[in-house]
């Protein structure tokens, strides 16, 4: 007797937040109380905060500030866990292990939350270990620096670092939400207050002229650090990335493109070749100067435009010149090319431009051309 296949096909709708507000745990704040929805028939929800050190160290009392916002607002703070910031919590498996371990320790169940305060690295380490915990705990991300709060905090995806690859090990994982606090941007170092801008060019290159022209604008303002001009970047960022991932058509990636790595197959492995002694966001300027320098030699990108890209990210204080000694060669490099494909899991898309604002997906790399883009940035 033959068994037909049983077939089934089901649609999991998803839906998450992004909030934008200040001083988040002041007592009279109710955005993270309302968040956190209430327990059903007296059950106990509990929250495991984890710290970025890095926002522990910048921000004095944050831990009794937390504690008090939870007292007074019957929320049930069962620990808080301070992991150092940086790719180091993501190469190193201890940070990973001590985020699951304290899951377990307290009784942070899939009703329970994980509440993650720092850089994208943190985000990214403990949105792995909620998602991995009993299958999926909840996740409410708090980005800390503009690189997480334009780009790594929004999106859907976490992952740590395997193999001497970026975010080998991963998932996909929706948060519950995300919620941009400002004053957190107020300790960053200059060079931290910059990095998220390579993301929010890179964004802005891929959908919207008119962001890029307004960054272009006021690239002086952001570089000295004014505040209302971060705000409306990270604002677009944010729509832009949602918009993206909710009516992109592949939310989760099962397809081989990936628009929003633009500019991050060489950023990424020029992190690793550097031993991540340059910041992502140092990487994807980089990354991004090399993608436009190919696609200008391969005749898509006029000259004018690639200059004025050029110009943005060297007005907000970037160096796009990556000297090496000689330790990098072009063909290390190049290796990530590789590295993409196969992360993408199949045929290589690599996104780049063909004008401010028109992507063009590529399924081949002249490697020649390449070279000579890459060589012109790094030494």
């Amino acid at each position: 007797m033959e068994l037909k296949p049983i077939k089934q096909e089901f649609t999991v709708t998803y839906g998450y937040r992004c909030y934008f507000t200040e001083h988040l745990f002041h007592n009279e704040n109710p955005l993270l109380a309302s968040t956190i929805k209430p327990g059903v028939n007296g059950f106990n929800k509990y929250i495991l905060a984890v710290i970025d050190s890095g926002v522990w160290e910048s921000h004095s009392g944050l831990e009794d500030s937390l504690k008090k916002y939870c007292d007074i607002h019957d929320i049930s703070l069962a620990h808080v866990l301070v992991i150092p910031g940086g790719e180091q919590c993501k190469n190193d498996p201890q940070y990973l292990n001590k985020i699951i371990k304290a899951i377990d320790d307290y009784g942070i169940c899939r009703h329970s939350y994980v509440l993650a305060v720092g850089g994208g690295a943190v985000l990214d380490l403990a949105g792995y270990a909620a998602a991995v915990s009993h299958r999926g705990v909840k996740i409410i991300r708090v980005p800390t620096t503009t690189l997480a709060q334009n780009d790594a905090g929004v999106g859907v995806k976490n992952g740590v670092n395997r193999f001497g690859k970026k975010n080998f090990t991963g998932t996909f994982a929706v948060p519950e939400a995300i919620i941009n606090d400002r004053h957190f941007l107020t300790t960053l170092s200059d060079t931290d207050w910059r990095a998220g801008m390579s993301e929010a060019i890179k964004v802005a290159l891929l959908k919207d002229e008119r962001f890029f022209n307004q960054i272009e604008q006021e690239a002086a303002s952001i570089r000295n650090r004014d505040q209302q001009a971060m705000d409306k970047v990270i604002y677009r960022c944010a729509e832009l990335h949602m918009e993206h991932i909710a009516n992109g058509g592949d939310p989760f990636e099962d397809g081989s493109s990936r628009p929003l790595d633009f500019g991050h197959w060489s950023a990424h492995k020029l992190e690793h070749l550097t031993g991540y002694s340059i910041r992502h966001g140092e990487a994807v300027a980089i990354g991004l100067a090399i993608d436009c320098t190919y696609a200008h030699l391969q005749g898509w990108l006029d000259s004018k435009s690639l200059q004025r890209i050029l110009d943005v990210l060297a007005e907000l204080g970037f160096n796009l010149k990556l000297e090496s000694n000689g330790k990098i060669s072009t063909d290390d490099v190049l290796k990530g090319i590789e590295e993409f494909r196969e992360h993408l899991g199949g045929r290589l898309t690599i996104t780049l431009i063909e004008g401010i604002g028109e992507k063009k997906d590529v399924h081949e790399i002249d490697t020649e051309i390449m070279k000579k883009a890459i060589n012109h940035w790094i030494s």
